[in-house]
């Protein structure tokens, strides 16, 4: 899915339900994880890489041992897309 169509008012009021763990700030989502120690993090990562390949749709995230923050956005389209939201469900259901 490519579909950079920002979000509207009511499919933002429901990322609270189709998202949990997820938090809208702004125009990011941002979710955080911790995990049993860095290698199942890392794990994790690498598999959160192979879904932004495929979406062509890169997160801003950062490691810290057994922690992982992700962050994203659709900066083309100037916030929220469905893009974003394809993101977070792939990342969800590796979990």
């Amino acid at each position: 899915m490519t579909d950079r169509t920002l979000l509207t008012n009511d499919e933002r009021a429901d990322l609270a339900t189709r998202l949990p763990g997820w938090q809208v700030d702004g125009d990011h989502l941002r979710c955080s994880w911790a995990f049993t120690d860095f290698a199942e993090a890392f794990a994790f990562m690498t598999q959160v890489a192979d879904i932004a390949e495929a979406l062509q749709h890169h997160p801003d995230w950062s490691n810290s041992w057994n922690r992982v923050e992700i962050a994203v956005t659709t900066h083309s389209s100037g916030g929220l897309t469905r893009l974003d939201l394809a993101f977070a469900e792939a990342v969800n259901a590796l979990l």
